[in-house]
């Protein structure tokens, strides 16, 4: 290992000095230019320098297109730019951390954490998506806030409607009794697991959008069925 590591370091050595050499001769060659020549080599460079910034600016831009499928709908075509990739990665971060992308069984976890968990979810994923901004897309194909827009106003917020203020009135009324005691517990979690499946696979689709490879390990549940 170590004997590779030295030829790895005298050969990087030698192509350095090579390169330099070469570059001098070109900076040498250059200096003694004048006339036509001496502005065909400045027009040259002129244009490759152009041609990178295009090129930047038009990989900045371009889209490409990923379908992903998500609940109540047929599979949906998204524009994808390196920009937006970015938010698609944060976006799946900030959801896949959270308590309630996991499953609550009965009797286990508490209904309290986990709507606390889903109310910050919502207001993250709304502050990422206000510090974005709009992705500008020709025709009407689907970007990662339609997706992120989506989670929040087809799952997130009906079920927080719903069961928030429930839970929270009968917490007043009932300050020291036991969650397990409310009367609607059994009926908030069976709700709670069919938007958690439906939430996770805008998660997914997230993760798709931004590139995630072996997204169902990384969300901590390799062998789950909710995808299909």
């Amino acid at each position: 290992m170590r004997q590779r590591w030295v030829y790895t370091r005298w050969f990087a050595l030698i192509a350095g000095l090579m390169i330099g050499a070469v570059v001098g001769l070109a900076v040498y060659w250059a200096s003694t230019l004048t006339g036509v020549a001496l502005y065909t080599l400045c027009g040259t460079v002129a244009g490759g320098l152009a041609a990178l910034a295009i090129y930047t600016f038009w990989r900045s831009v371009h889209l490409t297109e990923l379908t992903v499928s998500i609940p109540n709908m047929t599979d949906l075509t998204f524009a994808v730019t390196p920009s937006n990739e970015g938010v698609a990665w944060r976006l799946f971060v900030e959801s896949s951390t959270r308590v309630a992308t996991q499953p609550l069984d009965q009797g286990s976890g508490v209904i309290r954490e986990t709507l606390d968990s889903l109310y910050s979810l919502f207001g993250s994923v709304r502050a990422i998506l206000l510090e974005a901004g709009p992705t500008t897309t020709p025709g009407a194909t689907q970007t990662v806030e339609h997706l992120a827009l989506g989670m929040l106003n087809g799952q997130l917020r009906p079920f927080l409607s719903r069961w928030h203020p429930r839970l929270t009135t009968w917490e007043q009324s009932n300050p020291d009794t036991p969650e397990s005691q409310w009367p609607e517990n059994a009926a908030c979690r069976a709700e709670l697991e069919t938007m958690r499946t439906g939430l996770l696979r805008y998660v997914r689709g997230l993760g798709e959008l931004a590139g995630v490879g072996n997204i169902d390990v990384m969300l901590g549940r390799p062998d789950t069925k909710d995808s299909a």
